[in-house]
């Protein structure tokens, strides 16, 4: 394992105090990285994402895949816990926790309501979970974002409260905002990744392609992640470090959110009998949540000074060193839970 890798959770720490100071105490930062937007999208934050999941999306063997598709426990559990079971734990968490704040719970709820499809490329990867599975089941998840999205929002903020005789709240995003966020975030890394894997093995074969270009590029995964966090925590850093008592009631549902997912994602796996690798697959899309998309919505429809905004900024807070520290909690499992040694499950994939 190299320093990076053993040392990640001290560089995403030292990243987060970076982005945070770099908010708090660099002037008009907040409102430089606001005007660097396309469509909603942050340039900044996109440029580090790509870089961040293109070198883990080389890595899947697209050959593989259909038999990835062809798993129907992974992939109805999957369908299940994203659109069924999540956005519905975090609609509870936030009344539960947010009841007296409404700006706030309508930030969580939006938050739950974002699937994840970038970010858990680098949590499936670090935990040795089927990278091959996490491809499949983030484009199927984005698939059912564009579609589910904005009728989750109507049905979760103002249907559902009516009926149980609570506030209500409204949601207008446009599918083609959904549409492009999935497009920028999925479908380029993808596609370059497909394109390395066909070009590079046609041209040198299968083994230069993953003992020599691969751990050449890999690294690169690591460096986008770090350079993502610190973008995104300067972003909203002054709003964070200025009301913490803010920060700390927002985090309380979203951190019972991430790690709840998280182990009923385990479980589930785990009883149906997908084995550690595609169990940690199912677990991290089911806990992950798409920020970025989840930030643009709350900004677009309330505002960038907004509370919903601020909840939406707070998600990746609080889900980067949850998610972080449940990748030591997966390694463990995977030895006293499935009995398996997760990095020689890892090697003999290649």
């Amino acid at each position: 394992m190299s320093v990076l890798d053993r040392w990640l959770a001290v560089w995403i720490g030292l990243a987060m105090l970076a982005g945070l100071l770099l908010g708090r105490f660099v002037p008009g930062l907040s409102e430089l990285l606001t005007t660097l937007e396309v469509g909603g999208i942050s340039v900044p934050i996109a440029l580090g994402l790509l870089v961040m999941m293109y070198p883990v999306l080389a890595k899947v063997r697209f050959d593989r895949v259909a038999a990835v598709t062809g798993d129907r426990k992974l992939l109805v559990s999957s369908l299940v816990l994203n659109w069924v079971v999540g956005p519905a734990l975090m609609f509870a968490l936030a009344w539960i926790f947010l009841a007296d704040l409404p700006e706030y719970r309508t930030g969580v709820i939006i938050v739950g309501l974002a699937r994840c499809i970038a970010m858990v490329v680098i949590w499936s990867d670090l935990a040795c979970a089927d990278g091959d599975a996490t491809a499949v089941l983030i484009a199927v998840n984005s698939v059912f974002q564009v579609v589910m999205f904005s009728v989750l929002g109507w049905f979760y903020l103002t249907v559902l409260p009516g009926w149980l005789g609570l506030d209500t709240d409204g949601l207008d995003v446009s599918v083609w905002q959904i549409a492009l966020n999935v497009i920028v975030f999925l479908g380029v890394p993808l596609l370059a990744g497909f394109a390395s894997r066909w070009i590079g093995e046609k041209r040198c074969g299968r083994a230069w392609y993953e003992e020599r270009f691969l751990p050449r590029i890999g690294p690169w995964a690591l460096y986008g992640l770090l350079s993502t966090i610190v973008l995104l925590f300067a972003f909203q850093g002054e709003a964070i470090t200025s009301r913490p008592l803010d920060v700390a009631r927002i985090a309380v549902p979203l951190l019972a959110y991430f790690a709840i997912m998280w182990f009923v994602g385990m479980f589930v796996g785990k009883s149906i009998g997908l084995g550690y690798a595609r169990t940690s697959s199912l677990a991290f899309t089911a806990a992950g949540n798409n920020f970025e998309l989840a930030i643009a919505v709350a900004i677009g429809t309330f505002g960038v000074s907004s509370g919903q905004a601020l909840a939406g900024v707070v998600g990746p807070l609080i889900e980067v060193p949850v998610l972080v520290g449940l990748v030591y909690v997966s390694l463990r499992l995977a030895r006293s839970w499935f009995n398996v040694d997760p990095y020689a499950v890892e090697s003999s994939k290649k």
